[in-house]
Protein backbone atom coordinates (compact mmCIF):
# COMPACT_ATOMS: atom_id res chain seq x y z
CA UNK A 1 0.00 0.00 0.00
CA UNK A 2 1.37 3.40 -0.98
CA UNK A 3 2.38 5.79 1.85
CA UNK A 4 -0.05 8.54 0.82
CA UNK A 5 -2.99 6.18 1.37
CA UNK A 6 -1.89 5.38 4.92
CA UNK A 7 -1.35 9.10 5.56
CA UNK A 8 -4.81 9.99 4.26
CA UNK A 9 -6.45 7.39 6.52
CA UNK A 10 -4.44 8.62 9.52
CA UNK A 11 -5.34 12.23 8.72
CA UNK A 12 -9.04 11.31 8.62
CA UNK A 13 -8.78 9.65 12.04
CA UNK A 14 -7.10 12.67 13.60
CA UNK A 15 -9.61 14.98 11.93
CA UNK A 16 -12.52 13.03 13.42
CA UNK A 17 -11.08 13.54 16.90
CA UNK A 18 -10.41 17.24 16.25
CA UNK A 19 -13.92 17.97 15.02
CA UNK A 20 -15.35 16.30 18.13
CA UNK A 21 -13.25 18.58 20.33
CA UNK A 22 -14.01 21.62 18.15
CA UNK A 23 -17.74 21.01 18.39
CA UNK A 24 -17.45 20.86 22.17
CA UNK A 25 -15.61 24.19 22.27
CA UNK A 26 -17.92 25.96 19.80
CA UNK A 27 -20.98 25.10 21.88
CA UNK A 28 -19.39 26.53 25.04
CA UNK A 29 -17.65 29.84 25.68
CA UNK A 30 -15.95 30.25 22.30
CA UNK A 31 -17.47 31.83 19.22
CA UNK A 32 -17.00 30.35 15.74
CA UNK A 33 -13.91 32.54 15.29
CA UNK A 34 -12.52 31.62 18.70
CA UNK A 35 -12.96 27.90 18.13
CA UNK A 36 -11.33 28.28 14.71
CA UNK A 37 -8.33 30.11 16.19
CA UNK A 38 -8.00 27.39 18.84
CA UNK A 39 -7.36 24.85 16.10
CA UNK A 40 -4.40 26.89 14.76
CA UNK A 41 -2.99 28.57 17.87
CA UNK A 42 -2.68 25.38 19.89
CA UNK A 43 -1.13 23.54 16.93
CA UNK A 44 1.55 26.20 16.42
CA UNK A 45 3.96 25.26 19.26
CA UNK A 46 3.87 21.58 18.35
CA UNK A 47 4.38 21.91 14.61
CA UNK A 48 7.10 24.57 15.05
CA UNK A 49 9.03 22.42 17.53
CA UNK A 50 8.58 19.30 15.43
CA UNK A 51 9.76 20.97 12.21
CA UNK A 52 12.77 22.69 13.78
CA UNK A 53 13.67 19.49 15.64
CA UNK A 54 13.46 17.46 12.44
CA UNK A 55 15.70 19.92 10.58
CA UNK A 56 18.27 19.80 13.39
CA UNK A 57 18.11 15.99 13.60
CA UNK A 58 18.56 15.43 9.87
CA UNK A 59 21.09 18.24 9.44
CA UNK A 60 19.11 19.58 6.47
CA UNK A 61 19.36 23.18 5.35
CA UNK A 62 16.25 25.34 5.66
CA UNK A 63 14.83 25.41 2.10
CA UNK A 64 14.56 28.65 0.17
CA UNK A 65 10.92 29.69 -0.23
CA UNK A 66 9.85 31.12 -3.58
CA UNK A 67 7.18 33.67 -4.37
CA UNK A 68 4.99 30.89 -5.74
CA UNK A 69 5.34 29.05 -2.44
CA UNK A 70 4.07 32.08 -0.51
CA UNK A 71 1.18 32.57 -2.93
CA UNK A 72 0.07 28.94 -2.61
CA UNK A 73 0.66 28.76 1.16
CA UNK A 74 -1.13 32.01 2.07
CA UNK A 75 -4.06 31.27 -0.23
CA UNK A 76 -4.37 27.82 1.31
CA UNK A 77 -4.10 29.24 4.82
CA UNK A 78 -6.76 31.89 4.27
CA UNK A 79 -9.23 29.51 2.65
CA UNK A 80 -8.69 26.93 5.40
CA UNK A 81 -9.59 29.58 7.99
CA UNK A 82 -12.75 30.40 6.06
CA UNK A 83 -13.59 26.71 5.60
CA UNK A 84 -13.07 25.88 9.28
CA UNK A 85 -15.11 28.93 10.30
CA UNK A 86 -17.97 27.72 8.10
CA UNK A 87 -17.86 24.23 9.63
CA UNK A 88 -17.80 25.60 13.18
CA UNK A 89 -20.73 27.89 12.34
CA UNK A 90 -22.60 24.81 11.11
CA UNK A 91 -22.61 23.35 14.61
CA UNK A 92 -25.12 26.01 15.66
CA UNK A 93 -27.49 25.28 12.76
CA UNK A 94 -30.61 23.16 13.02
CA UNK A 95 -29.90 21.81 9.53
CA UNK A 96 -26.43 20.60 10.55
CA UNK A 97 -26.72 17.27 8.66
CA UNK A 98 -27.62 19.08 5.43
CA UNK A 99 -24.64 21.40 5.75
CA UNK A 100 -22.15 18.64 6.50
CA UNK A 101 -23.38 16.68 3.48
CA UNK A 102 -22.80 19.69 1.24
CA UNK A 103 -19.32 20.02 2.78
CA UNK A 104 -18.54 16.55 1.43
CA UNK A 105 -18.70 17.92 -2.13
CA UNK A 106 -15.15 19.13 -1.35
CA UNK A 107 -13.68 16.10 -3.15
CA UNK A 108 -15.45 16.85 -6.43
CA UNK A 109 -14.59 20.52 -6.07
CA UNK A 110 -10.95 19.61 -5.41
CA UNK A 111 -10.86 17.71 -8.71
CA UNK A 112 -11.92 20.88 -10.53
CA UNK A 113 -9.67 23.28 -8.61
CA UNK A 114 -6.66 20.97 -8.92
CA UNK A 115 -7.14 20.74 -12.67
CA UNK A 116 -7.49 24.51 -13.10
CA UNK A 117 -4.64 25.56 -10.78
CA UNK A 118 -2.03 22.78 -10.92
CA UNK A 119 -3.10 20.81 -13.97
CA UNK A 120 -3.65 17.73 -11.79
CA UNK A 121 -5.77 15.23 -13.66
CA UNK A 122 -7.72 12.22 -12.50
CA UNK A 123 -8.36 9.19 -14.66
CA UNK A 124 -11.91 8.39 -15.75
CA UNK A 125 -12.09 5.23 -13.57
CA UNK A 126 -10.77 7.20 -10.56
CA UNK A 127 -13.33 9.95 -11.16
CA UNK A 128 -16.02 7.27 -11.24
CA UNK A 129 -14.78 5.99 -7.87
CA UNK A 130 -14.86 9.53 -6.48
CA UNK A 131 -18.45 10.02 -7.66
CA UNK A 132 -19.38 6.67 -6.11
CA UNK A 133 -17.93 7.91 -2.83
CA UNK A 134 -20.01 11.09 -3.04
CA UNK A 135 -23.14 8.97 -3.59
CA UNK A 136 -22.20 6.93 -0.52
CA UNK A 137 -21.86 10.09 1.57
CA UNK A 138 -25.23 11.36 0.35
CA UNK A 139 -26.86 8.06 1.25
CA UNK A 140 -25.28 8.22 4.71
CA UNK A 141 -26.62 11.73 5.31
CA UNK A 142 -29.48 11.80 7.78
CA UNK A 143 -30.99 14.70 5.87
CA UNK A 144 -31.37 12.63 2.72
CA UNK A 145 -33.94 10.48 4.48
CA UNK A 146 -36.03 13.36 5.79
CA UNK A 147 -39.54 13.89 4.53
CA UNK A 148 -39.63 16.23 1.57
CA UNK A 149 -36.14 15.32 0.32
CA UNK A 150 -33.51 17.73 -0.86
CA UNK A 151 -35.66 20.06 -2.93
CA UNK A 152 -37.12 21.72 0.16
CA UNK A 153 -33.77 22.02 1.93
CA UNK A 154 -31.36 23.39 -0.65
CA UNK A 155 -31.92 27.07 0.09
CA UNK A 156 -30.99 27.56 3.72
CA UNK A 157 -28.06 28.88 5.75
CA UNK A 158 -26.72 25.42 6.62
CA UNK A 159 -26.60 24.33 2.97
CA UNK A 160 -24.81 27.55 2.04
CA UNK A 161 -22.26 27.14 4.82
CA UNK A 162 -21.66 23.51 3.87
CA UNK A 163 -21.16 24.24 0.18
CA UNK A 164 -18.89 27.21 0.97
CA UNK A 165 -16.79 25.13 3.36
CA UNK A 166 -16.38 22.45 0.69
CA UNK A 167 -15.23 25.04 -1.85
CA UNK A 168 -12.80 26.65 0.60
CA UNK A 169 -11.39 23.26 1.65
CA UNK A 170 -10.90 22.37 -2.02
CA UNK A 171 -8.97 25.59 -2.72
CA UNK A 172 -7.01 25.11 0.50
CA UNK A 173 -5.99 21.54 -0.35
CA UNK A 174 -4.80 22.49 -3.82
CA UNK A 175 -2.97 25.51 -2.40
CA UNK A 176 -1.20 23.33 0.14
CA UNK A 177 -0.23 20.77 -2.48
CA UNK A 178 1.15 23.59 -4.60
CA UNK A 179 3.10 24.96 -1.62
CA UNK A 180 4.66 21.62 -0.71
CA UNK A 181 5.73 21.08 -4.32
CA UNK A 182 7.50 24.48 -4.27
CA UNK A 183 9.72 23.54 -1.29
CA UNK A 184 13.15 22.65 -2.67
CA UNK A 185 13.74 19.29 -1.00
CA UNK A 186 13.45 15.60 -1.81
CA UNK A 187 12.28 14.83 1.74
CA UNK A 188 8.46 14.77 1.79
CA UNK A 189 8.31 15.15 5.58
CA UNK A 190 10.56 18.23 5.48
CA UNK A 191 8.52 19.76 2.66
CA UNK A 192 5.29 19.13 4.55
CA UNK A 193 6.66 20.37 7.88
CA UNK A 194 8.05 23.61 6.48
CA UNK A 195 4.86 24.39 4.57
CA UNK A 196 2.65 23.54 7.55
CA UNK A 197 4.75 25.61 9.99
CA UNK A 198 4.66 28.67 7.73
CA UNK A 199 0.93 28.35 7.17
CA UNK A 200 0.12 27.84 10.85
CA UNK A 201 2.13 30.91 11.90
CA UNK A 202 0.36 33.03 9.29
CA UNK A 203 -3.07 31.70 10.27
CA UNK A 204 -2.53 32.24 13.98
CA UNK A 205 -1.29 35.82 13.50
CA UNK A 206 -3.98 36.80 11.01
CA UNK A 207 -6.93 35.32 12.88
CA UNK A 208 -5.56 36.45 16.25
CA UNK A 209 -5.34 40.06 15.05
CA UNK A 210 -8.82 39.85 13.55
CA UNK A 211 -10.36 38.54 16.78
CA UNK A 212 -8.46 41.08 18.87
CA UNK A 213 -10.15 43.75 16.76
CA UNK A 214 -13.62 42.25 16.35
CA UNK A 215 -14.05 39.92 19.35
CA UNK A 216 -11.39 40.86 21.93
CA UNK A 217 -12.98 38.78 24.69
CA UNK A 218 -12.39 35.61 22.69
CA UNK A 219 -8.62 35.68 23.25
CA UNK A 220 -9.09 35.45 27.01
CA UNK A 221 -11.76 32.77 26.56
CA UNK A 222 -9.37 30.83 24.32
CA UNK A 223 -6.76 30.78 27.08
CA UNK A 224 -9.34 29.65 29.63
CA UNK A 225 -10.30 26.76 27.34
CA UNK A 226 -6.68 25.61 27.03
CA UNK A 227 -7.15 22.26 28.79
CA UNK A 228 -9.44 21.10 26.00
CA UNK A 229 -8.01 23.24 23.21
CA UNK A 230 -4.49 21.90 23.62
CA UNK A 231 -5.70 18.43 22.63
CA UNK A 232 -7.41 19.93 19.61
CA UNK A 233 -4.07 21.52 18.74
CA UNK A 234 -2.26 18.19 19.01
CA UNK A 235 -4.82 16.29 16.90
CA UNK A 236 -5.00 19.18 14.44
CA UNK A 237 -1.23 19.22 14.06
CA UNK A 238 -1.04 15.47 13.56
CA UNK A 239 -3.86 15.47 11.02
CA UNK A 240 -2.48 18.43 9.09
CA UNK A 241 1.00 16.93 8.95
CA UNK A 242 -0.48 13.74 7.51
CA UNK A 243 -2.51 15.70 4.94
CA UNK A 244 0.48 17.85 3.91
CA UNK A 245 2.82 14.89 3.57
CA UNK A 246 0.23 13.03 1.48
CA UNK A 247 -0.14 16.13 -0.73
CA UNK A 248 3.58 15.98 -1.53
CA UNK A 249 3.03 12.53 -3.02
CA UNK A 250 -0.37 12.53 -4.69
CA UNK A 251 -3.13 14.57 -6.33
CA UNK A 252 -5.12 16.37 -3.60
CA UNK A 253 -8.41 15.00 -4.98
CA UNK A 254 -7.24 11.40 -4.50
CA UNK A 255 -6.01 12.18 -0.98
CA UNK A 256 -9.30 13.79 0.00
CA UNK A 257 -11.31 10.95 -1.55
CA UNK A 258 -9.53 8.32 0.53
CA UNK A 259 -9.84 10.65 3.52
CA UNK A 260 -13.61 10.29 3.31
CA UNK A 261 -13.10 7.21 5.46
CA UNK A 262 -13.59 9.79 8.22
CA UNK A 263 -17.34 9.27 7.74
CA UNK A 264 -16.98 5.55 8.44
CA UNK A 265 -14.83 6.30 11.50
CA UNK A 266 -17.58 8.57 12.86
CA UNK A 267 -20.23 5.89 12.39
CA UNK A 268 -17.98 3.25 13.93
CA UNK A 269 -17.56 5.48 16.99
CA UNK A 270 -21.34 5.81 17.31
CA UNK A 271 -21.71 2.01 17.25
CA UNK A 272 -18.74 1.04 19.43
CA UNK A 273 -18.81 3.93 21.91
CA UNK A 274 -22.45 4.93 22.09
CA UNK A 275 -23.90 1.46 21.33
CA UNK A 276 -26.08 2.78 18.51
CA UNK A 277 -27.29 0.49 15.72
CA UNK A 278 -26.80 1.02 11.99
CA UNK A 279 -29.81 1.33 9.72
CA UNK A 280 -30.07 -0.41 6.35
CA UNK A 281 -29.51 2.93 4.62
CA UNK A 282 -26.33 3.53 6.61
CA UNK A 283 -25.13 0.04 5.72
CA UNK A 284 -25.64 0.76 2.00
CA UNK A 285 -23.85 4.10 2.34
CA UNK A 286 -20.88 2.51 4.08
CA UNK A 287 -20.70 -0.17 1.39
CA UNK A 288 -20.67 2.45 -1.41
CA UNK A 289 -18.07 4.59 0.34
CA UNK A 290 -15.90 1.57 1.08
CA UNK A 291 -16.11 0.47 -2.57
CA UNK A 292 -15.08 3.98 -3.62
CA UNK A 293 -12.03 4.03 -1.33
CA UNK A 294 -10.97 0.49 -2.29
CA UNK A 295 -11.38 1.40 -5.95
CA UNK A 296 -9.06 4.40 -5.59
CA UNK A 297 -6.51 2.28 -3.73
CA UNK A 298 -6.53 -0.39 -6.45
CA UNK A 299 -6.33 2.19 -9.21
CA UNK A 300 -3.22 3.88 -7.81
Amino acid sequence: MEPWIILAVAAAAFQTLRFMLQKHLSTGTLSSGGATLARFAYSLPFISALTLGYIAWTGADLPQLTGRFWAYALTGGLTQILATWCVVALFAQRNFAVGITFKKTEVIQTVLVGLLVLGDRVSLPAFGAIVLGLVGVLVLSDSAAMAGGWTRRLWNRAAGLGLASGAFFAISAVGYRGATLEVASDDPLLRAGVALAVVTVAQTLALGLWLNWREPGQLAALWQARRTAVWMGITGMAGSLCWFTAFTQQNAAYVFAVGQIEVIFSLAASVLVFRETLSRREGIGIALLTASILGLILLN
